[in-house]
């Protein structure tokens, strides 16, 4: 049975609650759900009723199409100024020696790494020192772009971006406009955690608010980048605080339309100051990305992370409106694994990704980080080969 008769068999379901049914009614006529029913989908929505309503969207979307591209991680540092509780990645300055801060030659020697290597994008994020500065990563940018013009540069996300604008006595937008000058070519989604300030004062108090992470997208944007947005859910946050966290989202997408993906971040609870707080489910985690299908209509993608929820439940949510899975990664990326992620080393090779897909019926596309396709694998048939990680294959987020 294909996703719009699933959806006409379950609203015509006498036993469906009314409620429920109206939203079904509405997804099929693609008209946008309200606050308090994005409330209601969390607090009464079953797993197998929320699936049929996302994997319609999705499908109506995209298909069977899903999204990933070859990308690696450069972490420059991951000791910070801020003390986000959930965090077991960064070291503060106190614990430095602990930690790692890289120079502008260093990230250069990842780079360099990969030059044989049919990667499309590296994906730059990491803690906050002072020394890794407005100027630091302005010649990071333009030294990469000389070295690889094609290498699309992610960067940054408006934690960082917002200690080194006002250090440099910056606006968001004349910063990033300068950073852009220099090569930064998009954004990625971090940093967002919880906008609700009841929450957010608790787990990352001395980062950015709500208000100036929205801005700081808002000016990319206004710049002609794309970027992405992330939710951390699981943790203290209550049902409605993740609906107030996706309506301001949607309400920028409708200012600029500027977002390509949303990707929910699930809290993982070891080897930071939140232990004590217990995971959430793989049936919530499910939950909830059908329900950012659902009520995030002016988003086009929604992706998981593989490397944070596992390769199985990465599959899983392939019928739970996901339609991206991220990218190849290549054990490049410390931010998950510190935290408890299954994925402790995270690494997968393009035909690996590309099997995942397929062994449940998708199919898989290579993208690069603005959506276009690069590689389309339906019927193409790996070359036996030793090689770990890459594969040369025709040729980013």
């Amino acid at each position: 049975m294909n996703a719009t008769k699933k959806l006409d068999f379950l609203i015509q379901d006498k036993n469906l609650d009314a409620d429920l049914k109206r939203i079904a009614r509405k997804v099929m006529q693609a008209e946008r759900i309200t606050f308090e029913e994005g409330v209601l989908l969390y607090e009464r929505g079953e797993l197998g009723y929320l699936g049929v309503l996302a994997n319609y969207i999705r499908e109506k979307r995209h298909g069977d199409h899903t999204y990933f591209n070859r990308n690696f991680h450069i972490e420059p540092t991951n000791v910070c100024v801020y003390d986000c509780k959930f965090c077991a990645y960064s070291r503060l300055i106190k614990q430095r020696d602990e930690g790692w801060e890289m120079d502008v030659d260093g990230m250069m020697d990842i780079i360099r790494k990969y030059d044989d290597e049919p990667v499309t994008e590296v994906h730059i994020t990491g803690g906050v020192v002072p020394k890794q500065n407005l100027d630091f990563y302005a010649e990071f940018f333009k030294r990469c772009k000389a070295h690889r013009p094609a290498l699309h540069i992610k960067g940054l996300t408006p934690v960082e971006y917002y200690y080194i604008f006002k250090k440099a006595k910056l606006t968001h937008y004349e910063g990033l406009k300068y950073l852009k000058a220099c090569g930064l070519d998009s954004m990625p989604g971090g940093g967002a955690e919880i906008f609700h300030a009841d929450v957010r004062e608790k787990i990352a108090g001395d980062k950015c608010t709500a208000e100036q992470w929205l801005d700081i997208h808002e000016q990319a944007h206004n710049l002609g980048m794309r970027t992405n947005a992330t939710m951390l859910y699981g943790h203290i946050e209550e049902f409605w605080h993740r609906v107030d966290h996706m309506e301001r989202l949607r309400q920028l997408q409708d200012k600029t339309g500027g977002f390509q993906t949303f990707i929910p971040l699930k809290f993982r609870n070891q080897g930071h100051q939140m232990s004590d707080v217990p995971e959430v489910s793989v049936i919530e985690d499910l939950r909830n990305y059908a329900i950012a299908r659902i009520y995030m209509d002016n988003f086009d993608h929604i992706k998981a992370y593989w490397a944070m929820i596992s390769r199985d439940t990465a599959q899983l949510s392939l019928a739970f409106g996901v339609d991206d899975i991220d990218g190849t990664l290549d054990d490049t990326t410390k931010i998950y694994s510190m935290a408890g992620a299954e994925e402790q080393h995270p690494g997968m090779s393009t035909q690996q990704v590309v099997e995942l897909i397929k062994h449940v019926g998708r199919h898989p596309i290579e993208r690069d980080t603005l959506y276009q396709v690069v590689t389309d694998y339906k019927d193409h048939v790996f070359e036996t080969t030793s090689k770990a990680n890459y594969y040369s294959l025709p040729v980013v987020e």
